[in-house]
């Protein structure tokens, strides 16, 4: 596969969520950058540069989601398809990173034309600009095209081609995205990235984040034994980007996730035990004790081999990546770390931000 520059400038859509946060911390980084930040928000202070320079990235984030600032920062809602084109015209990009969507299950449910919105129309309208402006076009879609429901158990693992069968708002128009994209974007590069493992600006809207502040201030969080996914570090999914972006990467749609398949009880359990909250705190049930709303994903195993073929051996790492932190047991999490000796290992925010955000080894 021929390497080849970066084509600058990068526009980002989406910063209000977990990909598009990281995926513009991760280039702004790259290029010299810097961040005033807690991890979950801040300021993003681009490298140093002339006045009348041209920014080699820029990032879009919605008009009333202020927690991420910076000088190439800019706020623009996702219905503003004029102000988009603006962008365009004036930065005249060469590359487009859309991460832009709404994985809220409730909400994006009880508002249909909403969701297609953001899950569907905000990235149509970026990939056409891309396509006019003959930009590089990466979309980063999720595995929730399908149910994972026990009557699809005989597909999986679900391949990239797998039949889909989304079974709410969110999954139907994200796989609606991915279709009108290829049609108007042919040579695009789609990644169907399961739960991306880092933080969201706001610090309450990722899974880490999310059960962390369910946590902190001593709340329960209620997650699902029975809800499987396979996650990727965001620095991780930040690499992959990079790497397609650097290659001359065959279009298509691919994959995105880690080697280990895990529930979502088993994220709170490596978030409880890890930071150190009281074990009471975490509850687990089978997502059919849930209700109907919104409606929830089974087992969504899918296969990556397609994807992990075309990236260097272990691009991918599995969630977590240490296997002395796999949880082993339903229980796992109210005897790990809790005794004196592996203390100064975890039971702190620190230790989360190490071992299931950067991916660090335990020992």
């Amino acid at each position: 596969m021929e390497t080849r520059a970066l084509k600058l400038p990068i526009l980002v859509l989406g910063l209000n969520g977990v990909p598009g946060y990281a995926l513009f911390r991760h280039f702004n980084k790259l290029f010299g950058g810097t961040d005033e930040s807690d991890g979950t928000s801040g300021t993003i202070h681009p490298a140093p540069r002339h006045p009348d320079a041209q920014p080699p990235l820029i990032g879009i984030r919605p008009i009333k989601h202020p927690c991420v600032f910076g000088q190439d920062v800019v706020a623009i809602d996702a219905e503003d398809t004029a102000g988009l084109t603006a962008l365009f015209k004036k930065y005249k990009f060469k590359t487009v990173i859309d991460a832009s969507g709404n994985c809220a299950l409730k909400a994006c449910e009880c508002d249909t034309p909403r969701s297609r919105l953001l899950n569907c129309e905000q990235g149509v309208d970026a990939a056409q600009l891309a396509a006019d402006y003959n930009c590089i076009f990466i979309r980063i879609s999720t595995d929730m095209v399908w149910s994972g429901s026990e009557e699809t158990a005989h597909l999986r693992p679900y391949k990239d081609d797998t039949v889909k069968d989304p079974i709410h708002n969110y999954g139907k128009h994200q796989l609606e995205a991915e279709m009108e994209i290829q049609r108007i974007k042919p040579d695009a590069v789609m990644l169907r990235v399961p739960l991306p493992m880092d933080y969201a600006p706001g610090g309450c809207a990722g899974a880490i984040d999310w059960i962390s502040y369910r946590f902190r201030p001593g709340r329960p969080a209620t997650l699902y034994t029975d809800e499987y996914r396979r996650p990727i570090y965001g620095g991780d999914m930040c690499r992959v980007v990079q790497f397609i972006l650097e290659h001359d990467f065959p279009a298509g749609i691919y994959n995105c996730g880690g080697p280990r398949r895990v529930t979502l009880y088993n994220a709170g359990q490596l978030v409880n035990a890890i930071g150190g909250y009281p074990a009471e705190l975490l509850h687990g049930c089978p997502r059919i004790e849930a209700g109907p709303m919104p409606p929830r994903v089974g087992d969504l195993d899918i296969d990556s081999s397609k994807l992990y073929s075309l990236l260097p051996p272990g691009f991918i790492r599995p969630w977590p990546f240490d296997d002395a932190i796999i949880p082993t047991d339903r229980d796992w999490h109210r005897t790990f770390g809790r005794n004196e000796t592996d203390k100064h290992k975890v039971g702190s925010e620190e230790a989360i931000y190490r071992l299931l955000v950067l991916g660090e080894s335990y020992e």
